[in-house]
């Protein structure tokens, strides 16, 4: 093994590090499994896998660090690239696009870095309600032939900012 071969194996041993990430509760409230989504499209993981939050307030923040890649104009849902690679969709309520933005306000644009003490958007939960929709925030992983391995290590009552989780890249 020569010199510059003990360098390359720090540096991919440094991205081996990099390839699993913690996923932390995006909002105050109680987790549940994917497959208790009470949408089929995401309960039957079409979309990918990923976890809800009953959200107890309006205040969404980022899953994990990472950067804005696409923020929808009916401002219900924003796609996420994790660090590591990952493709992350947050989307607030089912069945919200319908109602094109109304009880959203989306707080990032497109390029910007975000951790999980970034505040992407709020949601008028009373809206919601008044629009007959479910306030479930669903977090969805859309790129699942990119995932080594994904693991939902908490669910029930959290904290915005409580790991709940963990990602990892192939």
């Amino acid at each position: 093994m020569g010199l510059f071969d003990f360098f390359k194996g720090n540096k991919n041993k440094e991205q081996e590090q990099n390839k699993s990430q913690a996923i932390v509760s995006p909002v105050n409230g109680k987790v549940v499994a994917i497959e208790n989504v009470n949408d089929p499209v995401f309960s039957q993981k079409m979309m990918g896998d990923g976890f809800g939050v009953e959200p107890a307030d309006g205040d969404v923040y980022a899953p994990g660090t990472g950067k804005v890649v696409s923020v929808f104009p009916t401002q219900h849902a924003v796609g996420l690239e994790l660090e590591n690679g990952i493709e992350v969709l947050v989307h607030i309520g089912i069945d919200t696009v319908e109602l094109e933005g109304g009880p959203f306000d989306t707080l990032v644009k497109e390029g910007d870095t975000v951790t999980p003490e970034t505040k992407i958007s709020t949601v008028d939960l009373a809206g919601l309600k008044e629009a007959d929709k479910e306030d479930t925030v669903i977090v969805v992983f859309t790129n699942m032939d990119q995932v080594e391995n994904y693991n939902l290590t908490s669910t029930g009552d959290s904290k915005r900012g409580d790991q709940i989780g963990t990602i990892e890249a192939k």
